[in-house]
């Protein structure tokens, strides 16, 4: 007996479904990723690895000269930004990768990834005695194929624009000279802060302590390194603020950017342990200005850390 029309309906259908997906499935990796868009986007030419489906602009840094060690470096040596894009599994595509910079272009660069949905993994450096200072940004995310490579343009656009700017990079962050003589509002920055701190020659300094696990199965907190610190110096007027924070799985991203929007500079993002767990990643940073606006914007990103704190840590 013939089968009903509905029912070799339905085997048709999933016959068919069946056929596209082998033929997708069969594809050599890296094909279906528009790299034409990519390009088109970006502004850079690529390259293709068929067997690693991933598709990679670069951009050398011949704007400006650098030496390593005395030596004038050539960009093949390592002075190339990078970003690497594949399709992705639970989004269209992914990104990742590397961004040659000079310490006047990491923060403008920085505020312009976030704010292009692009995440900042990492801040260090690859050299020593590197004349000027050359600094790497890695980066990383996963969505629209559109929204990466706008994302990644609009990192090389600020780039262009702060060089365009000044050709030679900058050796200070401008701004008013802070005064040789301290006279830091201990009481006010603790209020802000929330935290008690102690004052040394007219400075102030805050510790806020957390807990990971070593390989060891020892605890190591507060003392042991694993800690958030701001200090000040300066006038009320005119102030320097620096520190570290220590940020575990999902902070990282949400404490850039409140310390971004607070006009506070990033200065480097690292690991200082292996095997700790929940895994810590530290954020060093240098802020100028008003002594109470500084506190503010340090109090916002310790604000935005305790927030996603209670999503991303394990229960």
């Amino acid at each position: 007996m013939n089968a009903p029309t509905w029912t070799k309906t339905r085997l048709l259908l999933v016959l068919g479904m069946l056929l596209t997906a082998w033929s997708l499935w069969g594809l050599p990796p890296g094909e279906s990723l528009d790299t034409a868009k990519i390009e088109q986007i970006t502004a850079l030419k690529g390259t293709m690895n068929q067997e690693e489906g991933v598709f990679k602009v670069t951009s050398p840094r011949t704007d400006v000269p650098v030496s390593v060690d005395g030596w004038s470096m050539p960009p093949f040596m390592g002075l190339t930004s990078w970003a690497a894009f594949q399709g992705g599994k639970k989004s269209e595509a992914m990104v990742m990768g590397d961004l040659v910079l000079f310490e006047d272009e990491v923060n403008p660069v920085l505020s312009a990834l976030l704010d292009g949905g692009i995440s900042v993994t990492a801040l260090h450096n690859h050299f020593f005695f590197d004349q000027p200072r050359v600094l790497f940004m890695h980066i990383g995310a996963d969505g629209s194929l559109e929204t990466l490579a706008r994302g990644v343009r609009k990192a090389f656009d600020k780039v262009k624009e702060i060089r365009s700017a000044s050709s030679t990079p900058s050796r200070t962050f401008g701004g008013q000279a802070v005064p040789a003589t301290s006279s830091i509002p201990a009481k006010d920055i603790e209020d802000i802060l929330g935290s008690k701190g102690q004052g040394k020659d007219g400075m102030f300094k805050a510790v806020m302590g957390r807990s990971v696990t070593m390989p060891c199965g020892c605890a190591a907190g507060k003392e042991m390194g694993i800690n958030t610190w701001a200090a000040f110096a300066g006038t009320a007027e005119t102030a320097v603020v620096d520190g570290d924070f220590v940020m575990f799985e999902g902070e990282l991203q949400v404490v850039l950017k409140a310390l971004r929007r607070s006009g506070i500079n990033v200065v480097a993002i690292h690991n200082h342990m292996e095997g700790e767990s929940p895994k810590a990643i530290f954020l060093h940073y240098w802020g100028k200005g008003a002594a109470q606006d500084l506190a503010r914007g340090v109090r916002s990103a310790l604000d935005a850390q305790a927030a996603a704190s209670k999503t991303s840590l394990p229960k």
